[in-house]
């Protein structure tokens, strides 16, 4: 593994729900972690299937 890469790359997202779908159930990403936040928020992270390359977070704005 290089000392230069990316394993966590946040995206602005418009809906945790509708995002999830997309990225997991349309291209067959993996749901790494899918936590409730106390205000609101959700910790939701998901990478290709495989595990190789960065993890995408997505963040509602």
């Amino acid at each position: 593994m290089s000392a230069n890469s990316l394993f966590l790359v946040s995206l602005v997202i418009d809906s945790y729900d509708r995002a999830k779908a997309f990225y997991c159930d349309s291209l067959g990403f993996d749901c790494v972690e899918d936590t409730a936040m106390p205000d609101g928020k959700r910790w939701l992270v998901v990478r290709p299937r495989g595990g190789e390359g960065a993890s995408l977070l997505l963040a509602e704005a």
